[in-house]
């Protein structure tokens, strides 16, 4: 099984299929997985199969290397489109993370104003103030509602725990008043279980529909698996698949990516 643990706190940049050239900022340990999720399709692998031994990166630790990182990238002439918290786990679960953001930005308006900061979540900690007010002072808050069923969402995310409530992470996400990107993996298989999953139907897609609607999101990116997945029984949505639920969601007026 291939899995990609990324080094921390600063990783790439890489090539990101919906952001362009990012810049990463992992605020888990450089050595395995923290995350609220345990997503059967995580490139990072299961949260038991790394768990780590090192700690996260204190918020000076992550300033320190992000300013070097930028100094270096300034002076080699190649800006990044965006500064993007993701890696080994859920970014908003680090305990300083409204004040890391607020490090950040500082950093990014010093040295690439045009850059853009982009947080990938899974959605689980939004209920926060503080974290729900750093993530509106971001450009891109993007955040992950895979389906509305509370059965996939245990089946395939599989929350760390039990207090996970998909009909009140919806009402969380409207609290962004339109400042939100949902982000949504839609895929086909089974589970370690030999349970079937597919999220790509209409039992599935219509449902997603009306959150999308009740949440106004400013966009949605729709994707599904680029890497190796730790559960190797998944597959691929199809592209006519995606691309008939990016037409849906663009009929409802509200911008929609689909990544293949």
């Amino acid at each position: 099984m291939s899995t990609i643990i990324f080094p921390s706190p600063i990783f790439g940049p890489v090539h990101s299929r919906r952001l362009g050239t990012s810049l990463g900022i992992n605020l888990m340990p450089a050595d395995g997985k923290i995350c609220t999720f345990d997503c059967i399709y995580c490139e990072c692998g299961f949260n038991k199969d790394f768990p780590p031994h090192l700690l996260r990166p204190t918020r000076k630790e992550v300033a320190a290397a992000l300013e070097a990182k930028l100094q270096e990238m300034e002076t080699d002439g190649t800006p990044p489109d965006v500064l993007t918290f993701a890696g080994n786990g859920e970014p908003t679960a680090h305990p300083d993370f409204p004040e890391i953001i607020g490090d950040t930005l500082q950093l990014r308006d010093r040295y690439f104003p045009k850059a853009k900061v982009s947080v990938l979540s899974n959605a689980t900690r939004i209920h926060l103030p503080k974290v729900r007010e750093a993530l509106m002072r971001i450009d891109n808050n993007i955040q992950k509602l895979d389906t509305v069923s509370a059965e996939y969402i245990k089946k395939v995310d599989r929350p760390v725990s039990n207090r996970y409530n998909v009909e009140e992470v919806i009402e969380q996400l409207r609290l962004f008043h339109g400042h939100v990107t949902i982000q949504t993996m839609f895929l086909k298989g089974t589970t370690g279980t030999g349970e079937d999953v597919n999220n790509t139907g209409d039992e599935f897609v219509t449902p997603w529909l009306e959150a999308l609607k009740r949440i106004a999101p400013k966009d949605v990116m729709i994707y599904t698996i680029d890497r190796e997945t730790p559960q190797q029984t998944l597959q691929k949505a199809s592209r006519e698949e995606l691309d008939s639920i990016r037409d849906r969601v663009t009929a409802l007026g509200i911008p929609c990516t689909a990544s293949y």
